[in-house]
């Protein structure tokens, strides 16, 4: 009986400290990094490298009258400036990104939407759909954040940006409605 008051008396004590270690830890917060006024332009300037598109170089607008998966990419000008805005490696995956994501998104069309016809663009500004019943929509791509994407039309509803890592499953949504 003496033994088992001493296990007891063990495992009570160890669960003790247990759970007071773990509040302790568990309630202490990380000190604040305060920004000095000399360290704050380096902190601004990390801030300020998010990803925006800058305008594009041209005007001109594509007139898109059938069922299509257009392509669109930026310019030459618009991608030397996101190169010279952006840290390297953040550039660097975004274009890989762009051209692997693009590719399957071509192989997948042609193997399995045939009829679908791809447009691609880099010079266009603007993209014009019009609809069977007459109507229209205008799209200006500098509104667009993405460097680079894939626009369904069919004809018949609204344009939509497909989602490129889903594409098989973006294609069957949008065209199958």
């Amino acid at each position: 009986m003496n033994k088992n008051k001493t296990n007891y008396k063990i495992v009570f004590s160890g669960l003790f400290f247990g759970l007071l270690f773990g509040f302790l830890f568990s309630c202490t917060q990380p000190a604040k990094k305060n920004i000095s006024s000399e360290n704050f332009q380096e902190h601004k300037d990390t801030i300020n490298t998010i990803i925006e598109k800058p305008p594009s170089s041209f005007s001109d607008t594509l007139v898109i009258i059938s069922p299509s998966a257009v392509f669109y990419n930026p310019d030459s000008l618009q991608l030397k400036k996101i190169e010279e805005s952006t840290e390297k490696n953040e550039y660097e995956t975004e274009v890989h990104n762009c051209f692997y994501q693009m590719r399957n998104a071509r192989i997948v069309l042609k193997k399995y939407w045939p009829q679908i016809h791809i447009i691609e663009t880099s010079k266009n500004r603007y993209l014009l759909f019009a609809k069977a019943d007459k109507s229209k929509i205008f799209i200006d791509l500098n509104s667009k954040g993405d460097m680079c994407g894939l626009l369904l039309f069919d004809g018949k509803k609204e344009p939509e940006l497909a989602d490129m890592m889903n594409i098989d499953s973006a294609l069957g949504f949008y065209f199958a409605k």
